[in-house]
């Protein structure tokens, strides 16, 4: 009777045993789905937590445990994983509650504000001209091209201080031209035609220092001017250490009043500014434009392109020689040779030669 009673105590304990690591095991697995799928909320404590830099998600969630948050990371980083939130959780102080479930925490964590997010990029290469910005703007699906030509046009000398160098009532295409810096843009789903545009005039305000004012102001030239020379060099010049040599014979042909006699003045008005004929006949150097320095003494009325800092610089600190003449020797390099008199550089090209600076 002894063991019977023994043996029943025996089986009264196991099961309370077995009952009791059930009721665990079961605590333990709703704590688990709570904090894997559950919504409710419940009065708790605030906590302060601060997400460093750069912290993974591992790394949050362990951040999260050890302030009492949350116990299980597996079970946030599997929510997390699965939720709207992945990939968008920021660093930073946040003050969240033990009671919260671990959705809003991942919502008080994270970032869904898409609107700085770079969608494209657009690359607007050394000597493009409004025109083909405007092009490229439309085919990329930016804006339409009418769209960025209006919002040139619409810029006026009081947006940008350096606009005043532009002269009043200046027959050119568009006004702009040669202060659309180029660069690459990134594009966001809050770029316009207006913001884009005036984005790549503080971009040529950046880049055209305080120094290179100055620098241009003691040779006796405003910005418009420096714009003018370095977008006919970078039409010219395809090889670096040639465009300081080609500012030179700009001067040097103004300095002797001669005419620039400049290919690429012709083909921008001749194009309109789309560049997309690339050698001029002589009926063509007859085309009747302010532009054309084949006609009309001194610099074209207004830049033929959108000029880099590489010709801007080469204006700025052109090479002091006594060259007047340039012929393109290697049109795969575009490489020239530089001459100092018309009948070397006639002799150079032989009888078919013509009588114009390249």
């Amino acid at each position: 009777m002894i063991k019977f009673v023994k043996w029943m105590i025996g089986i009264v304990a196991a099961l309370l045993l077995f009952l009791s690591i059930a009721t665990y095991v079961g605590d333990i697995k709703k704590e688990y789905e709570r904090e894997l799928t559950g919504t409710a909320t419940s009065k708790g404590t605030n906590v302060e937590i601060t997400i460093p830099d750069g912290a993974s998600a591992k790394e949050i969630a362990k951040i999260l445990k050890a302030n009492g948050l949350i116990k299980y990371e597996r079970a946030f980083l599997k929510r997390l994983e699965e939720s709207e939130y992945s990939g968008h959780l920021q660093p930073g102080k946040y003050t969240l509650n033990t009671g919260m479930n671990t959705l809003d925490m991942m919502k008080a964590m994270a970032s869904l504000d898409n609107s700085n997010k770079v969608l494209q990029q657009l690359v607007v290469p050394e000597g493009f001209t409004i025109d083909q910005i405007a092009r490229r703007c439309e085919e990329q699906g930016i804006c339409s091209a009418s769209e960025f030509i209006s919002e040139v046009k619409s810029v006026t000398k009081a947006d940008f201080p350096y606009l005043a160098d532009v002269p009043t009532g200046a027959d050119v295409r568009y006004k702009l031209e040669g202060y659309i810096f180029p660069a690459t843009y990134d594009i966001t789903k809050e770029t316009t035609a207006r913001t884009l545009v005036q984005w790549m005039l503080q971009t040529f305000e950046n880049y055209y220092t305080e120094d290179m004012r100055n620098r241009a102001e003691a040779l006796g030239l405003n910005s418009y001017e420096v714009v003018i020379r370095a977008s006919m060099i970078e039409k010219e010049c395809k090889i670096d250490s040639e465009r300081a040599k080609i500012a030179g014979v700009i001067n040097n042909r103004l300095n002797d009043d001669m005419l620039l006699q400049i290919d690429s003045t012709v083909l921008y008005p001749l194009t309109k500014g789309m560049y997309d004929k690339e050698n001029v006949s002589y009926e063509d150097l007859e085309y009747e434009s302010p532009y054309n320095t084949y006609k009309y003494e001194g610099l074209p009325v207004g830049p033929i392109c959108n000029p880099g800092l590489a010709c801007i610089n080469a204006v700025l600190y052109p090479e002091e020689h006594n060259f007047l003449y340039y012929h393109v020797i290697n049109e795969e390099t575009g490489e020239h040779e530089f001459y100092e008199t018309y009948d070397e550089h006639m002799d150079s090209q032989g009888s078919g030669g013509s009588d114009d600076s390249e």
